[in-house]
């Protein structure tokens, strides 16, 4: 009768192991693949909301992590290790508040290994996505400002102003 409650709570059991992102992640996992159980066998279920809330939390974890490997190989100048993390948070966690710093950063790397055309696509996306962001700033104050006669700039000053 009440089977929800008992899917629910062996996803709660995993959710409540997850203490932060620098962890290896099995419990991220198994809280998603159980929370998502929740909601698809009991979509009506007064547990369904909560575990849709829960989900975007882990998420929000597990893009955490991809963001620290990805600063520590940016640091190293490991750029595509680096974009690899950075593309994994837009393309799979593009919910979580993560996004314009990957995708800032995104345009950061292109730019710094001469990828004009693509860093100014990827800066576009973030300008016209995340246009009130703190990375949308940092993206026009020093990549639009580096190279005031690039193509680069051209198409960012398009953009911005």
């Amino acid at each position: 009768k009440n089977i929800d409650y008992v899917y629910y709570m062996r996803a709660l059991s995993y959710y409540e192991q997850i203490s932060h992102e620098g962890l290896d992640g099995k419990y991220n996992t198994l809280a998603l693949k159980n929370l998502q159980q929740v909601i698809n066998r009991f979509p009506n279920s007064k547990y369904a909301k909560d575990s849709s809330q829960k989900i975007i939390l882990v998420k929000s974890n597990i893009a955490a992590k991809h963001m620290t490997i990805a600063r520590f190989y940016h640091k190293k100048k490991k750029y595509t290790a680096a974009l690899n993390r950075y593309k994994i948070v837009v393309d799979d966690f593009s919910e979580t508040k993560f996004t314009p710093e990957a995708l800032y950063r995104i345009s950061e790397i292109y730019f710094s290994i001469g990828m004009i055309d693509e860093s100014s696509k990827t800066a576009a996306i973030l300008a016209y996505n995340y246009p009130k962001s703190k990375w949308y700033e940092y993206s026009y104050n020093n990549l639009f400002k580096k190279e005031k006669d690039s193509i680069f700039s051209k198409t960012l000053g398009r953009i911005f102003n």
